[in-house]
């Protein structure tokens, strides 16, 4: 099964792609789409979906999973996060793929085995699990590989039942 993870944004969105054969996980490619600070925010969304698209076409994913909406303060760059994501599902949506959303806290508790594990723990269960010699970077491509794992890991606990 090929899963594409990513860790949603609009000014950079993390994708990590793995195959999750028998018990074995392996890593395909991982990395980042990046939409510059200069171009307006609707334009911003296409090269989203454009991207998205773009990655779908190369990866025929068999499932996609997909971090979600977490922020703190800044209500105004939530929303613009927000609506990147809305893009991103309509693109899943469009290509009839099933759609799988954690929060921040499954994500850690599915790669750690606890819901407050900090980014290092969660880039160094990431390198450990797919036996990777280095942490994929940027983080926010390290952040999407962590995602596509953590389905890789409830979907086998939810296909064992």
């Amino acid at each position: 099964m090929r899963i594409l993870g990513i860790d949603p944004g609009f000014g950079i969105i993390g994708f990590g792609v793995i195959d999750k054969e028998n018990s074995g996980l392996s890593v395909i490619d991982y990395g980042v789409i990046t939409t510059p600070k200069e171009m307006p925010f609707n334009e911003r969304l296409r090269v989203i979906y454009d991207s998205m698209n773009a990655l779908l076409d190369r990866y025929k994913p068999d499932e996609v999973s997909i971090e979600e909406l977490y922020f703190n303060k800044n209500i105004t760059t939530g929303i613009k996060v927000a609506e990147a994501r809305g893009i991103i599902l309509l693109t899943f949506q469009q290509h009839k793929l099933p759609i799988f959303e954690y929060t921040p806290q499954d994500i850690k508790l599915a790669l750690t085995g606890q819901g407050r594990a900090t980014k290092h723990q969660m880039q160094f269960m990431v390198k450990t699990l797919l036996r990777l010699t280095k942490i994929p970077r940027p983080d926010d491509a390290a952040d999407a590989v962590a995602v596509a794992l953590c389905h890789s890991q409830t979907n086998q606990m939810m296909r064992a039942r």
